[in-house]
């Protein structure tokens, strides 16, 4: 049996979660134009890394609230559970967010709001 810790009701077991799958996938915005290839990528590729990975999960048969897990995938050790929002805390967490091939991807740039390159409020 696996205990998950959650942040507002605490352990419970892993029967009455239920994994969101990947966290921190950011959806591309409407202005950022990308191919039907990129916006696949966004839609369907997920990580499954051995080691350290965050996910979401919900607290399907409690308080029915989402948070984020930083779990080992190998060992399936929850090494930290942080709020929806916020990023992780913990060192494993913290590499494993930055080594995420996503933060490279277009889908994941095309989420940030375009930058204007010419005229007032231009960076410069």
């Amino acid at each position: 049996m696996l205990l998950i810790d959650c942040p507002h009701c605490g352990a419970r077991d892993e029967t009455e979660f239920a994994c969101g799958g990947e966290a921190h996938i950011a959806r591309p915005l409407a202005e950022n134009a990308i191919s039907d290839a990129e916006f696949a990528e966004y839609l369907f590729w997920r990580d499954n890394p051995k080691g350290v990975f965050l996910e979401r999960w919900c607290h399907t048969a409690g308080c029915r609230r989402w948070f984020n897990a930083a779990r080992d995938t190998v060992t399936h050790e929850f090494i930290e559970i942080y709020a929806m929002g916020s990023l992780p805390k913990s060192k494993a967490a913290k590499d494993a967010y930055a080594a995420a091939w996503r933060r490279q991807t277009a889908s994941e740039k095309a989420a940030k709001p375009a930058q204007k390159t010419s005229g007032k409020g231009a960076k410069s």
